[in-house]
């Protein structure tokens, strides 16, 4: 079963986010992803993509802990290098992205929604990088895209104090660029996206790469490099317990 629903918009490609337990990432859904981006990238037909969530009250809330758990070091090397290979594909996507966050966005989801070119959050919706609070740091990658993405103002409030943001709060913050009404969102949206797609697309890509092409490239240069660090925060006694206990609890409700 498809992780990732496809529907045409006219030439608006719309990724619906369909993955039980709330789109959380894990290896499954990072291959679709980074299958739709390729395929996006690829399909003269398409215009511009939308990243949105069939779960009402959930974008994405971050890697899959109750997958992830369970992989040993060597296996979480990789499932985060193709992860950031993710990222990266939507980062540098030469068509206009916009991210329809509808519910949640935590961590990963929040990650997901930053590689987007424009971002909509509707009001209620929480948006943050909580991976301080359970005991990683970020990526470099994330870090380079947060430094991309929000005012250096906010660089503390978001990354080191692991605060989720909604409202005005998020649009001060810089994590989203715009309010959506709960009715109607997906269509208010598709209008913003269809700003960028009047565009002409070689204008368009190629400002693109000019504004990121150097975190690009910072990041796949370090990324590698760095992981490890990443991963000594993940596999240590706390954060390890942190983990154990979160996976329990939604073992629970399951």
């Amino acid at each position: 079963m498809s992780l990732i629903r496809r529907e045409v918009r006219g030439r608006h490609l719309v990724l619906i986010l369909d993955k039980p337990r709330g789109n959380a990432m894990d290896p499954a859904l990072v291959e679709e992803l980074l299958r739709a981006a390729s395929d996006a990238a690829e399909d003269a037909s398409v215009g511009g993509v939308l990243i949105a969530s069939a779960h009402p009250t959930l974008f994405c809330p971050g890697l899959d802990l109750v997958e992830l758990y369970a992989l040993d070091r060597p296996a979480m090397r990789a499932f985060m290098l193709r992860f950031a290979e993710a990222m990266w594909a939507f980062f540098g996507l030469p068509k206009p992205v916009v991210a329809g966050v509808s519910g949640h966005a935590v961590a990963g989801g929040c990650i997901l929604a930053m590689t987007a070119d424009w971002r909509v959050l509707t009001p209620g919706a929480q948006i943050g990088l909580n991976e301080v609070k359970i005991g990683v740091p970020l990526p470099w990658s994330v870090a380079l895209l947060l430094r991309h993405t929000v005012a250096p103002a906010s660089y503390s409030r978001v990354a080191l104090l692991g605060r989720n943001f909604e409202g005005e709060e998020a649009l001060r913050a810089g994590l989203t660029d715009e309010l959506a009404a709960r009715d109607g969102f997906l269509d208010a949206c598709l209008r913003r996206l269809s700003e960028f797609t009047d565009k002409d697309l070689h204008a368009f890509a190629r400002t693109k790469a000019y504004l990121r092409g150097d975190a690009q490239t910072a990041m796949r240069a370090r990324e590698a490099e760095l992981l490890d660090e990443w991963l000594d925060g993940w596999f240590s006694p706390g954060t390890r317990e942190r983990i154990r206990i979160t996976v329990e609890a939604l073992a629970k409700k399951a």
